[in-house]
C-alpha cells in the first residue's frame, strides 16, 4: 500500500522547485493534492495534469500565502472541493537578499510576510477542522539558514528561524488532539533558484558540505513524505535538517 493512500494534502508554493517535488511525491504515494501558485499559471496547470496522470486528483489554486484573507478563502475552497485536509505543507517562500545596511523595509516586510506570516495564515485556516477530526500532519519548510544564519540574509534567516519557533509552539498546542507539526530545514538544494549561480560559487558551497554535493529536491520531498505518513506518528515539534551535514 502506498504511504499516503487516500490522504488529502495541501501544498503551498508548488509550481516549481521543492514544492513541485513534494506535490509529485505525494501523488506518487497515493495522495490527492491541492496546491497553490501565485503567478505561473502555465506551470501550475502543467503540474496539475502531471499529478492527475499519476492516478489521484489534483487541483491548482491561485493564492497569495502572505494574505490572511486569501489563506482563509483557500482553505474553504479546498474543504469544499475535497471535504478535508489531512496534510498541510507550508512551503511558499521568497528571498530578497541584501546586507542589512542596504536592506529596505519593503525587502524585510516581503520576506517576513511570505515566509513567516504565511505559515500562521495557512495553519490557522486549516486547524479547526483538523482539531474536530483529531488527526493531521502539518509540515513547515524552513531552512538551514534559520538555524545557522547567513550574512546578507537577515530577513530570510529571521523568517525561517521564526518558522522553527512557531513549529515547536504549535506542536505543543495541538499534540493532545493527535495533530503533529514538524519542520524540514533544507540546506543547499539544486533548484531553479540556484541554477543561476556560477560554478565557483557552487563549489564554495559544496566544499563546506560534509557529503560534498548539493541536495536534490527529492531529498527534501522524501523527508516530507515521511513526516506526512503514519511512519512518523510519534514525531512532533521537531526540525529535520536535510542538508548533507551542513548543520554541524
Amino acid at each position: 500500500m502506498k504511504q499516503l493512500e487516500g490522504k488529502i494534502a495541501l501544498v503551498t508554493g508548488a509550481s516549481r522547485g521543492i514544492g513541485r517535488a513534494i506535490a509529485k511525491r505525494f501523488a506518487e504515494e497515493g495522495a490527492h493534492v491541492a496546491f497553490t501558485y501565485l503567478s505561473s499559471e502555465e506551470k501550475a496547470k502543467q503540474l496539475e495534469a502531471e499529478l492527475t496522470a499519476l492516478g489521484g486528483s489534483a487541483k491548482a489554486y491561485r493564492s497569495d500565502a502572505g494574505s490572511f484573507e486569501q489563506a482563509v478563502a483557500l482553505a474553504e475552497a479546498v474543504f469544499k472541493d475535497y471535504g478535508q485536509i489531512d496534510i498541510l505543507v507550508n512551503n511558499a517562500g521568497i528571498t530578497r537578499d541584501n546586507l542589512l545596511l542596504r536592506m529596505s523595509e519593503e525587502q524585510w516586510d516581503q520576506v517576513i510576510g511570505t515566509n513567516l506570516k504565511s505559515v500562521f495564515n495557512l495553519t490557522k485556516s486549516v486547524l479547526r477542522p483538523m482539531l474536530k477530526k483529531r488527526a493531521g500532519s502539518i509540515i513547515n519548510i524552513t531552512s538551514i539558514v534559520g538555524i545557522t544564519g547567513n550574512a546578507g540574509q537577515s530577513n530570510y534567516a529571521a523568517s525561517k528561524s521564526g518558522v522553527i519557533g512557531f513549529t515547536k509552539s504549535i506542536a505543543q498546542e495541538i499534540g493532545s488532539r493527535n495533530i503533529r507539526c514538524n519542520a524540514i530545514a533544507p540546506g543547499f538544494i539544486e533548484t531553479e533558484m540556484t541554477q543561476g549561480l556560477g560554478d565557483d560559487l557552487k563549489k564554495a558551497f559544496t566544499d563546506n558540505i560534509p557529503l560534498k554535493r548539493a541536495g536534490q529536491v527529492n531529498d527534501v520531498a522524501d523527508a516530507v513524505v515521511f513526516l506526512a505518513s503514519d511512519k512518523s506518528t510519534y514525531i512532533t515539534g521537531q526540525t529535520l535538517s536535510v542538508c548533507g551535514g551542513m548543520n554541524k
